[in-house]
């Protein structure tokens, strides 16, 4: 069975239906640096690789995304979304997992660039 991005999810960050998503599905790409993190989120949750790659710039986009299997997300919380210009901008979030039954906070400031209208996740720092 193919993978594919948890729809119901990802949809409510989007406003128009024009693009197609790598799994095919039709959505629209997010309007904000903020919108797109949470498209992202989803995507882990969901083990989207494919939505991963295309959401991260070719610049610093890795082969593959290698995900925990053992790993259960237990939710995102936006801290902060800083437009910087135009094109840039800077969410800062922190996503809640267990693997192990052990829990796990990922505290992260992730920098996005806008590039032919479309953000991109770029890279960030662990906090």
């Amino acid at each position: 069975m193919a993978r594919r991005a948890c729809l119901p999810d990802l949809r409510r960050h989007f406003r128009r239906a024009e693009d197609h998503h790598p799994a095919g599905a039709v959505i629209d790409w997010p309007a904000d640096a903020e919108a797109l993190m949470r498209s992202r989120y989803d995507a882990f949750v969901a083990g989207d690789e494919a939505w991963l790659l295309a959401t991260w710039h070719p610049s610093t986009r890795p082969t593959e995304v290698r995900f925990d299997s053992g790993a259960k997300w237990l939710g995102l919380e936006v801290r902060h979304h800083h437009v910087t210009d135009e094109d840039h901008a800077e969410v800062e979030f922190v996503a809640r997992y267990r693997i192990a039954g052990r829990a796990v906070r990922l505290h992260e400031r992730s920098r996005f660039v806008r590039e032919q209208g479309r953000w991109y996740y770029l890279n960030g720092d662990m906090r």
